[in-house]
């Protein structure tokens, strides 16, 4: 029996496949000084309790993407609340053992006072993700709007690829060697019998293409990298989803799709093939322009879509 882990934090689900949650950034990585708008997001019920963790990007100062299993609107726990950080290091002082928030962000409670990095929103929308309904086409997608006074000022902000940006892009729809991408994200760096090590800092890996839409487990929605972390590569690891997949290096900010999904995964060194939800397809665009066109119009303008060549 196949299992699939999705790469979200304390999401843990069932269907006739077992479906645990996971991502972030393992391996050969480096810490991620070059994603500004990359930030880590922490998920609450309508009683303020903390559910789960997530990564994720701003494409403006105020429109926030990550994956639809984190924003999802009819999981049996919904979130009501996203409390964001865009530290390089949110939560390197946490405590999980007695629960103390780390004193220079406030991290998992609350922002602090007067700080421009940590904002909040309860406008949280995905693309019909569904327990892997529809599976390859899991709809792994979502977007939070951030109210108008928690817009966050920064230097840059990520760019998506156009419709069909990978096809037009690739001649090679089955992955060539030097095709690389980047993976941005917070969260579990590995685990082991002995050790658990999370960071909850942004960290950046280089890794490669595996396979673009010439399997049942990509089919043109799917992009399937390498998670094995050699020749100075990296790979995704449990902790949190929806961080940007960029196309290039470490300094692209290209965003061709979010970190979602696994199988066959190692629980132990974090090793194993990683899956992206690919936003480059017209569904996709469509409904980001929809999202934003109704909650946060003057945004639209803000928004980059690059084309192939």
């Amino acid at each position: 029996m196949r299992k699939l882990f999705v790469f979200g934090a304390a999401l843990v689900t069932t269907l006739a496949i077992a479906v645990a949650p996971g991502s972030a950034v393992t391996g050969n990585f480096v810490e991620d000084f070059e994603h500004p708008y990359v930030g880590l997001v922490g998920f609450y019920d309508a009683e303020g309790e903390f559910l789960w963790r997530c990564s994720g990007a701003l494409i403006t100062d105020r429109v926030f993407l990550t994956a639809g299993h984190c924003t999802d609107q009819d999981a049996e726990e919904s979130p009501v609340l996203a409390r964001i950080w865009f530290h390089q290091n949110v939560g390197g002082a946490f405590d999980p053992v007695t629960g103390a928030e780390d004193p220079n962000t406030g991290y998992p409670n609350r922002c602090l006072d007067g700080d421009p990095l940590c904002v909040e929103a309860t406008l949280l929308f995905d693309f019909g993700f569904d327990n892997f309904a529809g599976f390859p086409n899991i709809r792994d997608v979502g977007l939070i709007i951030l109210p108008e006074d928690q817009a966050v000022e920064l230097p840059e902000y990520g760019q998506l690829a156009g419709a069909g940006f990978l096809e037009d892009t690739l001649t090679d729809p089955r992955g060539r060697e030097d095709i690389t991408f980047t993976i941005s994200g917070y969260g579990l760096t590995y685990s082991n019998p002995v050790k658990t090590v999370s960071f909850r800092e942004r960290l950046m890996a280089l890794t490669q293409l595996v396979n673009l839409n010439q399997s049942r487990n990509t089919a043109g929605f799917n992009l399937a990298l390498g998670g094995s972390p050699g020749g100075g590569r990296g790979g995704s690891c449990f902790g949190d989803s929806g961080g940007p997949v960029f196309y290039g290096g470490f300094s692209s900010n290209l965003i061709v799709g979010v970190t979602s999904w696994g199988f066959g995964f190692n629980r132990q060194t974090c090793g194993g093939p990683g899956f992206v939800f690919r936003t480059d397809t017209e569904p996709v665009i469509e409904w980001i322009v929809g999202i934003v066109e109704q909650y946060a119009p003057g945004e639209l303008e803000e928004i980059q879509f690059v084309p192939a060549g």
